[in-house]
């Protein structure tokens, strides 16, 4: 044979086989169906951050133009405002309390709800359904009512209204976050379900009491999942409006201690009408809930387990 000869089976199948379309062709359709993702992001994300941070280095009222002033906001700010450092460390005293709290509340329910073989839907229903209300204006009304003098705490415990004292407003606000710990309850009941129940009875066998399988079992296999609740946690205390605008009627009182960081934020921006300085707080805060969230990402590396790791 002088020319190379190509089975007819291999023709036939070449050629009733479906062409693949281009590659630009195709990426032409992600992009199509991408786009309006692509659009609202840079329309209403990244321009308006990139407005406010021109905006943090101006002296802009609402009013008039905005006056380039370059670093006098920042300046102010870290030398020459005491209340900014009272909204941090109202702001950090929160996080600290109400964080653990909520996730260490969660994690018992959901460990209860776990072993409960009756009604564990109607439950998990009812102690999911506060997060379903949300941080709302009406809630944040209804929690000051019952903390305020006269109110329902007042009636049972006769301590007084906790948001008339500054020692006890902030604990207020932070048990109103504290008892909304549904969402992660159910991402914590979600991860508790996909424990391997034989890692339990091996350590039955053993003699392991229940306190140790906690700590040895539940622990590091629930880790990541307590991992991803931290994270999501911590950012959204930092960033705690509502409960603090409504418990101190939008002044941060009694003494600044409920003076939130985005409620002086709020203050400063819409109230006294210091955009410029407002827009240089809000950098300030996008650039620590950034640190914070860094510095978890690189502690987890020493206490969170995952299962794959475990198999190499």
């Amino acid at each position: 044979m002088t020319t190379t000869q190509i089975p007819t089976a291999v023709r036939t199948r070449d050629a009733d086989a479906p062409s693949k379309p281009p590659r630009r062709r195709r990426e032409g359709a992600a992009w199509v169906f991408l786009s309006p993702w692509v659009l609202g992001a840079c329309v209403l994300t990244l321009l308006p951050m990139a407005v406010s941070l021109y905006l943090s280095f101006t002296d802009y009222d609402l009013f008039n133009p905005p006056k380039w002033v370059g670093l006098r906001n920042y300046t102010q700010m870290f030398t020459e405002d005491p209340r900014y450092w009272r909204s941090v460390v109202a702001t950090l005293t929160y996080v600290v309390i109400a964080v653990p709290l909520q996730l260490g509340l969660a994690l018992v329910v959901a460990l209860a709800l776990k072993n409960m073989r009756r009604g564990k839907g109607f439950y998990r229903s009812a102690f999911y359904a506060p997060s379903l209300l949300g941080t709302s204006m009406s809630i944040a009304l209804v929690w000051r009512a019952i903390f305020n003098d006269g109110g329902t705490v007042d009636n049972l415990l006769g301590t007084g209204g906790w948001v008339n004292k500054p020692g006890w407003a902030l604990f207020a606000v932070a048990l109103l976050t504290v008892w909304q710990f549904g969402a992660p309850m159910v991402i914590f009941l979600a991860g508790l379900q996909q424990i391997p129940t034989e890692l339990y009875e091996a350590a039955s066998v053993d003699g392991a009491s229940r306190w140790r399988q906690f700590l040895s079992i539940t622990v590091p296999m629930l880790s990541p999942v307590l991992f991803f609740n931290l994270v999501l946690q911590t950012i959204q205390a930092f960033q705690v409006f509502t409960p603090a605008f409504a418990v101190s009627a939008g002044k941060g009182g009694p003494a600044d201690s409920t003076l939130f960081y985005t409620l002086y934020l709020y203050d400063r921006g819409f109230v006294a009408s210091h955009m410029g300085y407002a827009s240089a707080m809000a950098w300030v805060l996008l650039l620590v809930i950034g640190a914070v969230t860094a510095l978890l990402f690189r502690t987890s590396r020493s206490w969170v387990f995952y299962a794959s790791e475990g198999d190499r």
